[in-house]
Order: C-alpha cells, then structure tokens, then sequence
C-alpha cells in the first residue's frame, strides 16, 4: 500500500471497537521524506476532533521540543519530522491503549514506518516503547520506560529512542532534562551515516 492506500485504510479500519467512538481516525502528520519519525501513544481528545496528532498542550510541547533541535512537523527534508501515533483512534475517556488494540494497529505502524524509511524513530511514551520494542526487548511490558531510556534500540532496522511523553512532562516538569538527553542522543544517531 502506498501512502494514500494506507490512510484510506485507516479511515476505513473497524478492527477494533474503537471505530464506533471515533470523531476522526488520526492517521500521523508531516513530510512523508523525513529522516525523523515521532511516535505517540494515541489520540486525545483534541486530536479525534482534528484528526492530527499532538494538538493540544502536550502537542505544543513536542513543537517546542522538536523546534529546540532544529526539526518542525511542518518542515521538510532535514528539518522535518513525520509524526504518528500507535493508535489511529481514540479510547474512550483517553485510557490506556489496550493489548488487542495495539495489536489491530501495529500493521499501520509497520508500514508507515516502511514507507517513510526513517534514520531515527523517537518513541514518546510507555505504550509506544511496548509497541516498537516488543519483538526485540524481552519483557518490555513490564520494564520501567525509565529503563529504557538512554539506549539506542531497533525497530525493523531501524534506531529507536525512548522518551517520556509530552503529556507526561506538563504533569512532571522536573523529568524535561532527561527528555533534552534522549533529543541529544536521538540527533547524534540520526547524524550517522
């Protein structure tokens, strides 16, 4: 599937029960040539109003994270990221993603990802790290995202860092260091040749 295939997909997908509460699917944002491929967990409750990623308070966040490394959702090439999320709908009442769930989704992840060959994907979030790390990270649903963090490790070849949630950092402001660490070291392994 290409690109317009593969969201059209989406759009259609009632795999899962989420189908009969979503306003829009969340299909991911930015330059599809992006060396840069951010990850979420799932959509909230701005997002299934807007069908885009990151919109709210946590989304201006990720801008202003992404804008302090030289990368936008609205740039291109070197500068651009592509922003998607595990989940193309919203759980009801914004819970946690749910095993089947993730599991319905995952194949759009893959391909996303397939498609956009990245250099670098930034996994933000517990359920993101479990859905990217699952074949490769022995028991890494029951492993703090604290542990995973400060490593660099693979999805389908490619290099995967694992960083605190934007959502997650407005509550607990005093981790946003850490996170600064994580960009750092994703920028270092995204320069790789």
């Amino acid at each position: 599937m290409d690109w317009a295939a593969l969201q059209q997909a989406v759009a259609d997908c009632q795999a899962c029960g989420l189908c009969r509460s979503r306003k829009n699917t969340v299909f991911g944002v930015g330059d599809t040539q992006a060396r840069w491929l951010v990850v979420g967990e799932a959509p909230g409750e701005n997002e299934d109003l807007q069908g885009e990623p990151f919109v709210g308070q946590a989304g201006q966040l990720l801008d202003n994270m992404l804008k302090a490394v030289g990368l936008s959702r609205s740039g291109s090439g070197a500068q651009g990221v592509y922003i998607a999320n595990v989940l193309k709908c919203r759980p009801p009442a914004n819970r946690n993603p749910q095993p089947e769930e993730m599991l319905q989704c995952a194949p759009y992840l893959q391909r996303q990802v397939e498609l956009l060959q990245p250099k670098i994907i930034l996994a933000l979030g517990r359920f993101a790290a479990q859905s990217l790390l699952q074949a490769t990270v022995p028991g890494v649903a029951s492993t703090p995202l604290g542990k995973l963090r400060g490593q660099v490790h693979q999805y389908q070849g490619v290099p995967v860092i694992v960083s605190y949630h934007p959502a997650y950092l407005l509550r607990t402001p005093q981790d946003k260091a850490k996170t600064w660490a994580d960009l750092c070291l994703a920028l270092q392994v995204a320069r790789r040749p």
